[in-house]
């Protein structure tokens, strides 16, 4: 059994045993469905190497004071994330009118619920998996810090956090307007990070180098 087999078995029954609805209980004792599991296998796992303050089938209410599910809810710390891996067929081609309002709804009443949301679709998944990893890290970085060394300062640990929460490679221009800098100083920042192997070069033009957040 793989790394990834083994946890996921173990996150699943942890949270069948904690399921307090007995829908929700029903749901996940069926199994996720096959674009929630290739997307825990092939981009979350990978990515964040475990399943902390994540639930599957989350239960949300609506504004008839009902059920609806969320996939997958990144929630830690109280805070709430929700990711939901589409279809092409049953979430565009085959959407009729009726369920397209719906889901505007859905993802309208989680807005104001407070909730970030990422609507994911299976075919990026798929085709798309190191950019469906960043935007993870993007989206994670929302929530919390990641482990930084304390030998970092302040403005070095800032600059981890703003690599990680960005969805593209930056600049070292962005980087010092984020933090109000000169750009010869979050040049500065951005080489000691780069020796730190925390960040990583992405074009080699010495002039005009772009930098993202090492996977």
């Amino acid at each position: 059994m793989s790394s990834f087999e083994q946890k996921y078995e173990e996150w699943m029954q942890a949270n069948i045993e904690q399921a307090g609805n007995p829908r929700r209980r029903e749901l996940l004792e069926k199994g996720l469905g096959h674009g929630s599991l290739e997307f825990l296998r092939t981009i979350w796992y990978p990515t964040v190497n475990n399943f902390d303050h994540l639930f599957p089938e989350w239960e949300v209410r609506d504004f008839h004071n009902g059920f609806r599910y969320v996939d997958l809810a990144y929630m830690p710390g109280g805070m709430k994330g929700g990711i939901e891996i589409q279809g092409y067929g049953p979430h565009a081609r085959d959407l009729d009118v009726r369920r397209f309002k719906d889901l505007c709804w859905r993802h309208c009443l989680l807005a104001l619920d407070g909730w970030v949301f990422l609507p994911i679709a299976y075919l990026s998944v798929k085709d798309e998996p190191e950019r469906c990893q960043q935007l993870i890290l993007s989206f994670i970085g929302r929530f919390v810090s990641p482990d930084l060394s304390c030998q970092l300062t302040g403005l070095e640990a800032e600059t981890v956090r703003f690599a990680r929460r960005v969805l593209r490679p930056f600049t070292p221009s962005e980087l010092a307007g984020h933090l109000r800098i000169t750009d010869r100083y979050a040049r500065k920042l951005l080489h000691k990070l780069v020796d730190l192997e925390l960040i990583l070069v992405t074009n080699g033009q010495q002039r005009y180098r772009l930098y993202r957040l090492r996977n």
